[in-house]
């Protein structure tokens, strides 16, 4: 699945979901196959079914419906990038072109309502009212978030209060629904089972405060987006919203005007700023703090390759550079 350490044990246990995604993107309309099939075959590091299965297996549980709850999960979080896509009119995701800049708007929002509902499917197959009440949760926060952010485009009074909430909201919460879900599945106790929802929580946050640091001082083209693309949609993100609270009043003056205008012009002159000012490295230490958490909330689960999997990919959250 990948070189990084973290999958190596559960490599087998990827596969038989990967099979299983390809059979349930099955659909008697061809398009709806093709764009299902372009969008999970662009790949990323599939960093949820992982936590799923590290989840899962770290609890004792042997099950093949594991495999069938980290599909359910990769469908929704599927589902949320094409409908992201064309509320941000994005044309490149993962280093190649969205699913909506290929075949348009329309197509890419239905073929995430098909996702959706597929996972749905599976998740009745399953047969646990507590998983269906999690990830329907999930669901639900998941668009609330987005809704929140996309009233705070442009704006640039939006406080960090507001910014965690979307985070939380918009990422975090697709982490827990994860690992939430792989504690019931596994019939793990209540604190295993709620040591492994906040480490969902704290690891989807620090993963996103390390992203809103790569898009000011990331690699375009190891990240497969452009650095800035945020800032591009007026979107105000920690890095911004410190930069405008701490930095000098032209720094503050020049960071506003180009979250209200979008675009990134002035890109350099920002990243110098939110540099210059501390703002990456306040972003940072947060998430640093949310990946301590992490680590700190798996001392509840007893010792294994599993645990120990879900360990390292709480450190590399805060260590990459993609």
């Amino acid at each position: 699945m990948s070189s990084l350490p973290f999958y190596d044990a559960v490599t087998r246990d990827f596969d038989e979901v990967n099979a299983l995604i390809m059979r349930q993107l099955h659909s008697r309309v061809p398009l709806v196959e093709k764009i299902g099939h372009y969008i999970i075959s662009a790949g990323g590091k599939r960093l949820r079914p992982l936590v799923v299965l590290l989840s899962a297996r770290a609890c004792g549980l042997e099950d093949p419906r594991q495999h069938s709850l980290a599909a359910i999960i990769e469908f929704l979080h599927t589902a949320t990038l094409l409908h992201d896509d064309v509320v941000d009119i994005s044309d490149q995701r993962r280093g190649r072109s969205t699913a909506n800049a290929l075949w348009g708007n329309a197509p890419s929002v239905l073929v995430g309502d098909f996702l959706y509902s597929r996972a749905f499917e599976m998740m009745v197959e399953l047969g646990d009212m507590q998983i269906m009440q999690v990830l329907a949760n999930a669901t639900n926060v998941i668009a609330e978030g987005e809704v929140l952010q996309l009233s705070k485009v442009r704006d640039a009074s939006t406080d960090e209060a507001t910014y965690m909430e979307v985070i939380r909201s918009k990422t975090a919460m697709l982490f827990e629904a994860s690992t939430h879900s792989a504690g019931l599945l596994a019939n793990a106790d209540p604190a295993q089972t709620e040591a492994l929802r906040g480490y969902g929580n704290a690891l989807g946050i620090a993963f996103q405060l390390v992203d809103d640091v790569l898009d000011y001082s990331g690699d375009a083209q190891a990240m497969g987006k452009n650095v800035g693309d945020d800032l591009a949609e007026g979107k105000p993100t920690l890095p911004l919203i410190y930069t405008m609270r701490e930095g000098t009043a032209e720094q503050a003056a020049l960071v506003r005007q180009a979250i209200q205008k979008g675009g990134i012009d002035d890109i350099e002159s920002i990243q110098q700023a939110v540099r210059d000012c501390g703002g990456l490295e306040y972003t940072s230490r947060l998430a640093r703090e949310q990946s301590e958490e992490a680590v700190r909330l798996l001392q509840n689960l007893p010792p294994s390759i599993y645990r120990d999997s879900l360990e390292q990919l709480a450190r590399f959250a805060v260590e990459r550079a993609y």
